[in-house]
């Protein structure tokens, strides 16, 4: 992934990543567990469920420390079984 996040952001920053994925409980909990893996902290996700609730909406804001940080967090995040995009 060659991003330009380098040249738009001053790191370490704050960044708000917005999770979209299947409506299920475990969604959550994999997100948070992929956190703590590249970017341990104490999170508490907010969670909308889509109109319909077959998707849910996961917002959380993450200090990301540099360009290969917040490129792997996007990497990672997209992997997760459940999740379908990252924002």
């Amino acid at each position: 992934m060659d991003t330009n996040f380098d040249k738009l952001l001053d790191f370490p920053c704050q960044q708000t990543f917005k999770i979209m994925g299947i409506a299920h409980e475990r969604l959550p909990q994999d997100v948070i567990t992929c956190l703590q893996v590249h970017a341990p902290g104490d999170y508490v996700p907010k969670v909308k469920p889509s109109s319909k609730g077959t998707y849910h909406s996961i917002s959380l804001s993450i200090t990301v420390t540099s360009k290969a940080h917040m490129e792997t967090l996007y990497v990672e995040l997209a992997k997760l079984e459940l999740v379908k995009v990252v924002l």
